[in-house]
């Protein structure tokens, strides 16, 4: 039992307030998912500078030699943000290629997310704690995906929880269980798909990746999901310029929706909604069984 919430700004006007909105609707599922928290938050759309975000468990990292030396290999200017155990360095050149300088330079680090708009941040603990501890209710932003986590299938970790990332500025979060997870994630290994834990959600994450890299839009990848993967899931996934849903043949994971003329959002339960605005009018529904919703700007 885990808890997911997703919220689109429609209303370019209501992005500096995307983190206000957002936190609450995570915090609401704290009794869904208690173990650890991540949000992925999609900013800079306008821009094409490339942000990977980083984690370390050591407080005593020096982020800033991380940054010297990028800048002095890559030959181009790179800046660091250091938030909490996390640090989004940014440069002006491909994501792909700065992330091809991290894994190559600095193994030891864990890249939680990879893009031009895309930042992960993620931590165990309660959302409360994790909201709060990177700053989440100051971001402004078009879109955010969330995640609290009761884990059924590998250890409580960091890298454990949810969202993952496998594709450039895309992520996903998911409630249920993938049976065919472990067949699955050793055919996406042998395809050159990167997979880094033992966390079924991220063969999930990498199954999309791997569609979409053959030829497949992200609904066409979410259709073929239906087929291709065994268990009871509801998927958010978030991309560079929207997100969308697809719950299985059988929905037996609670899933709410509610769209306005402002925004759209996505919740496991009612209760993750209640404290949007005009929420009362909106129009609710529940997102029909095999079928794939999407927004996008």
């Amino acid at each position: 039992m885990c808890g997911i919430v997703g919220l689109y700004l429609k209303n370019p006007k209501f992005r500096n307030r995307l983190g206000a909105f957002f936190s609450p609707m995570l915090e609401q599922m704290s009794d869904r998912g208690p173990d650890s928290a991540g949000v992925a938050l999609y900013r800079d759309t306008e821009t094409k500078v490339a942000k990977i975000t980083l984690y370390d468990s050591s407080s005593e990292y020096d982020w800033d030699e991380l940054a010297k030396e990028a800048a002095s290999e890559l030959d181009v200017s790179v800046d660091v943000e250091r938030i909490s155990s996390h640090a989004i360095l940014r440069a002006p050149i491909k994501s792909t290629a700065l992330r091809r300088w991290v894994e190559s330079k600095r193994p030891d680090l864990r890249i939680m997310s990879s893009g031009n708009t895309l930042e992960i941040f993620k931590e165990v603990g309660l959302p409360s704690d994790v909201l709060s501890r990177f700053g989440v209710r100051q971001v402004s932003g078009s879109h955010a995906v969330g995640h609290t986590r009761m884990a059924t299938e590998s250890a409580v970790t960091t890298e454990g929880a949810h969202p993952f990332n496998t594709g450039v500025d895309q992520c996903l979060v998911h409630n249920g269980s993938l049976s065919n997870h472990n067949s699955l994630r050793r055919k996406l290994r042998r395809e050159g798909i990167l997979i880094e834990t033992e966390n079924d959600t991220e063969v999930g994450a990498a199954y999309l990746t791997w569609k979409i890299k053959n030829g497949a839009s992200l609904g066409e990848a979410l259709e073929s999901s239906l087929k291709d993967l065994d268990g009871f899931f509801t998927f958010v996934v978030g991309t560079e310029n929207g997100f969308g849903v697809v719950r299985d043949q059988i929905a037996c994971k609670p899933a709410v929706m509610a769209e306005t003329d402002q925004y759209v959002a996505f919740g496991s339960e009612y209760q993750a909604l209640v404290d949007l605005p005009k929420i009362e009018s909106a129009n609710v529904w529940e997102p029909e069984p095999a079928t794939v919703y999407f927004w996008k700007h």
